[in-house]
């Protein structure tokens, strides 16, 4: 990969992207769960731009094209010890070419500078190897099989959980 990958803050011509993950069966991979309301992207970001201490979405760009978005989430085992899960989203063009890793740990260095959390997690499909592989290279290590986490065609289906603490190596 020789162009520089970045992330970005969501804008409005970007909102044709999230319309097309909520009505293209497949095109966002395993995690296709059925058709999604497509004016849905708008309202949120019309509601806080996709940045809320609840969460967000950044887009991942290399160079001046955009290749999908990265996300995160608040959780807590408790209200006073909370982490963020996080996910990835590429479109089909730009998968397979060493950009979903270094996302993923580029969104875990902005997440630690700038929020006080120590955990930050992430779940996968046991099926999807390269997700698998790409977390580990992000720092995330594997703490073991989630069972019967998501309903998915037709189906209810073990998830994979990976963690990465502040205190890991970047």
């Amino acid at each position: 990969m020789t162009q520089e990958i970045h992330l970005r803050p969501v804008a409005e011509p970007d909102l044709a992207m999230f319309r097309r993950f909520a009505v293209e069966p497949g095109l966002i991979g395993l995690d296709w769960t059925g058709f999604r309301d497509a004016q849905e992207p708008a309202r949120q970001f019309a509601a806080n731009g996709y940045l809320s201490p609840d969460g967000g979405r950044l887009m991942v760009a290399v160079g001046d094209d955009t290749a999908g978005y990265v996300s995160w989430r608040r959780g807590a085992y408790m209200p006073e010890s909370w982490y963020w899960e996080i996910g990835i989203a590429l479109l089909p063009e730009w998968r397979g070419k060493g950009i979903g890793w270094r996302a993923q740990a580029m969104l875990c260095e902005y997440l630690f500078h700038h929020t006080p959390v120590q955990r930050i997690q992430a779940c996968t499909h046991p099926e999807n190897l390269a997700e698998q592989r790409a977390l580990e290279k992000a720092g995330f290590q594997l703490e073991g099989v989630v069972r019967a986490a998501e309903f998915r065609a037709g189906q209810w289906r073990d998830g994979l959980l990976y963690s990465r603490l502040r205190s890991d190596p970047s």
